[in-house]
């Protein structure tokens, strides 16, 4: 397997080991983030601190583990993204769909926040 994952009772991390992010990770990503969803996971981190290169199937990853999240009310941060990851993101515009951190921590601040966010927007 070429990722973690690291179960914290608010979040789940998930640590991609490989320098690419393509059709031979990817795949396998999807699936855990599909079993992670069925087992009641809604809050998800994932860093790519280690990912040097992304491609299609990579990026369809990421969007499902946000429409994964999104759909079980739940927050999505990425984080650790390398330049050529980060151009790929803003050039596919979906920098202004994601919520992206630039260190773990602030991921798990921003993922906080967002969490703290929903809980007012249900109340109201």
């Amino acid at each position: 397997m070429s990722f973690q994952v690291i179960k914290n009772e608010k979040y789940t991390l998930i640590r991609v080991d490989s320098e690419k992010l393509d059709t031979t990770v990817a795949p396998s990503l999807k699936s855990e983030l599909v079993v992670l969803n069925a087992d009641g996971v809604k809050h998800i981190i994932i860093d790519l601190t280690e990912v040097r290169y992304c491609d299609s199937s990579g990026l369809s990853a990421i969007l499902v583990a946000n429409r994964l999240c999104k759909n079980a009310t739940g927050a999505f941060v990425l984080t650790g993204l390398q330049e050529p990851v980060k151009k790929l993101i803003s050039i596919s515009q979906l920098d202004s769909i994601l919520n992206i951190a630039t260190s773990e921590k602030d991921s798990i601040d921003m993922l906080f926040a967002q969490l703290a966010k929903n809980s007012q927007g249900d109340e109201g």
